[in-house]
């Protein structure tokens, strides 16, 4: 497989449309030259559709089926494409809706993730002259910590990798060694700014100036902050980007200094929204995410179903760059719900309920009910005597059409749930449904 030069600072995402088509047509051939060679996965699949990667394109990428997660945890053993002398780091995915799968990494990916971080960094705003708090984990086979860490080191900028931590420990790093930019999951990095005041210490005034957010949206449908982006800016006094990844495709997108969507990068990945049917939709409607991240050497995929739910935009960022921005997650497709015959999904739950004052903590959980509707609960601790079961169910019906049920808990039981002790995040959705 040719080899990619993972240098530069993101040029491809300022070419002519014409040129970034013909730069990911000439990528996309060595990507598939590669899986139709070495991934003994592809190539059953491959043999078996009678699909020629030779002859495949942007155009006609959606005759080959797309990839699900549960065939790479099914099959992980077929995916890798490369003997394991050249696999330098085995990751597992966070196995948020299934069972977790082993990604095998090479010396080669690496140096991808690391190019893919640091211009996504530099894309808003990180320069050599950050210090960055990292409050993701480098341990226990988690590759954001390392994505993260990799991206920071190629900027030139120093990091701190300080982990999942306490609030206190982070708060002694704030004080001593001033980083200018945290990344983090958004509702940490909201607890850790609420806990520096807590200690007389304002956080506006800590010198961070950007909030880089991991893990969950802080913007809606139409690109305006959620409750907790509202939050966070107010409370840091600091820039909030949104960023998105999964360890399958080694791949992240961030968004840039204009905090209108995370930047595809041409050069790295061929991002499609898709239909159930797998057909690729057009910009603005809302599908799966699919990708084909290229360049990818141990364990390559190719239209990989990634089970969240977004849109593309188009049209050129205010910062220059020509490529399209993938926007918010909206959900995850395994967690849509039926209620009474209207569909909705946690995130939409969470958006009202963050909005919400005198609410403390909460989560929702679903249940199986009948073919036609799940039963959803959300499980709610308030501070306000004023905030009754009925109040906030009117208010979830106001917003969502439907009416599920409240049930009004202690902040300790809730925040069981929500915090368990060896979750990487938190927990706002529990899912007991019955699988067909």
């Amino acid at each position: 497989m040719t080899q990619h030069n993972f240098q530069g600072m993101g040029e491809a995402e300022f070419l002519a449309p014409d040129r970034i088509r013909r730069l990911q047509e000439e990528l996309l051939a060595r990507h598939l030259a590669h899986v139709a060679s070495a991934s003994p996965f592809y190539r059953q699949r491959f043999r078996e559709q009678g699909i020629d990667a030779s002859r495949v394109s942007l155009e006609n990428l959606a005759q080959i089926p797309c990839t699900t997660k549960d065939q790479l945890a099914e099959r992980n053993d077929d995916f890798l494409a490369v003997p394991m002398s050249q696999v330098v780091d085995i990751v597992l995915s966070s196995g948020t809706t299934g069972r977790p799968t082993t990604v095998m990494y090479t010396e080669s990916d690496l140096e991808r993730l690391a190019y893919n971080e640091r211009i996504s960094f530099a894309g808003c705003g990180l320069g050599p002259s950050d210090v960055v708090l990292l409050t993701c984990t480098m341990d226990r086979c988690f590759v954001a910590g390392l994505a993260y860490f990799s991206g920071v080191r190629s900027l030139g900028a120093a990091a701190i990798r300080n982990g999942l931590s306490s609030v206190e420990s982070h708060l002694e790093i704030i004080r001593r060694l001033k980083p200018t930019v945290l990344v983090g999951v958004p509702s940490f990095l909201h607890k850790l700014g609420r806990f520096l005041e807590s200690q007389g210490l304002d956080p506006a005034c800590s010198g961070v100036a950007r909030l880089v957010c991991i893990g969950e949206p802080v913007r809606d449908r139409a690109m305006n902050f959620l409750k907790i982006g509202e939050n966070l800016e107010r409370l840091w006094g600091a820039r909030v980007y949104s960023t998105y990844a999964s360890s399958e495709i080694v791949t992240s997108f961030c968004e840039c200094t204009a905090q209108a969507g995370g930047h595809l990068h041409p050069d790295l990945a061929v991002v499609e929204i898709v239909d159930e049917r797998g057909a690729a939709l057009p910009a603005g409607e809302v599908g799966e995410v699919v990708v084909t991240p290229l360049g990818t050497q141990g364990m390559p995929l190719v239209r990989f179903r990634t089970g969240d739910l977004s849109f593309l935009m188009d049209e050129p960022c205010r910062c220059g760059r020509t490529s399209p921005r993938l926007g918010p997650i909206l959900g995850r497709k395994q967690q849509m719900l039926k209620l009474r015959g209207t569909t909705i999904y946690p995130t939409s739950i969470n958006a009202v309920l963050d909005a919400y004052p005198g609410i403390s903590e909460y989560y929702v959980a679903a249940s199986s009910d009948s073919n036609l509707s799940d039963r959803v609960e959300v499980f709610v601790s308030v501070g306000d005597p004023r905030c009754s079961a009925e109040r906030i169910m009117d208010k979830l019906q106001a917003h969502l059409r439907v009416r599920p049920q409240v049930v009004i808990a202690s902040e300790e039981q809730v925040k069981s749930r929500v915090y368990p002790g060896n979750a990487r995040k938190m927990i706002r959705f529990v899912d007991t449904r019955e699988r067909p």
